[in-house]
């Protein structure tokens, strides 16, 4: 675990250090659940093709209550209890959309990255992957960082207009499932601003997956053929990206 300091703030973040030579760096962020289990086992995977990833805890940044979510995140995997725990993880998650909480969690994200880019390791070529409001934050990270290599959105927001999407200097490779419609139907509007800004953008709807398909510790969620075929084709951005 590594120690860091963005605006103001203490918070920690998990590092997979690949065995022989790095081929390049991922900053690595979490699901609304936190630093879970399960994106420490993606950065490992990520160490484990050479790469060094960096996963950061940013529920302190966002005001969350890690220990709340983490108990909500293991509840939805219960068909009885999810419905009714949908109204309680709406509440435990308003803080995040307080004033100033998106600048902070961007910082703690560029602390990151920084961090990575100043390594030898990670210097030049350092890529962003994330997943649910991770994957809202790599599209941030990407927006407002012209150094990033590559960034992988799995089921993220991007509310960007054209002007702030011609930021982006890096491939961006994005992931949905079909049933998450709250996703698929700002996804034309964002098709046609990602054009309209020049930017590489390239994007994958599985058929019969809905969010978090990507999370295998989420039976109800988890797809194994669209998560397979998505971290296939990161690995070969990353591979392209990254050198």
């Amino acid at each position: 675990m590594l120690d860091f300091t963005a605006a103001g703030q203490e918070f920690r973040a998990y590092r997979a250090q690949p065995v022989g030579r790095v081929r390049g760096a991922v900053v690595v962020i979490h699901e609304i659940w936190g630093l879970a289990d399960h994106i420490k086992d993606v950065a490992d995977r990520f160490a484990a093709e050479g790469y060094l990833a960096v996963a950061p805890d940013l529920m302190g940044l966002a005001g969350l209550d890690a220990t709340l979510l983490a108990e909500l995140g293991a509840d939805r995997s219960d068909p009885v209890k999810r419905t009714e725990i949908q109204p309680r993880i709406r509440a435990a998650t308003e803080p995040m959309r307080a004033p100033g909480r998106a600048e902070k969690i961007q910082a703690g994200v560029a602390a990151v990255f920084d961090y990575l880019e100043a390594s030898a390791e990670g210097a030049g070529r350092t890529a962003v992957v994330g997943f649910c409001f991770g994957g809202t934050y790599s599209f941030a990270l990407a927006v407002s960082e012209p150094r990033v290599a590559a960034a992988v959105p799995f089921y993220g927001h991007a509310s960007y207009g054209v002007e702030e999407l011609s930021g982006i200097e890096c491939p961006v490779l994005a992931f949905y499932g079909e049933e998450d419609k709250s996703l698929t139907d700002e996804l034309p509007a964002l098709i046609e601003h990602m054009r309209q800004a020049g930017v590489d953008f390239k994007y994958t709807v599985f058929t019969g997956a809905g969010h978090a398909f990507f999370n295998d510790t989420n039976p109800l969620s988890y797809r194994p053929e669209p998560a397979a075929i998505a971290w296939a084709e990161t690995l070969e951005l990353l591979g392209r990206a990254l050198g």
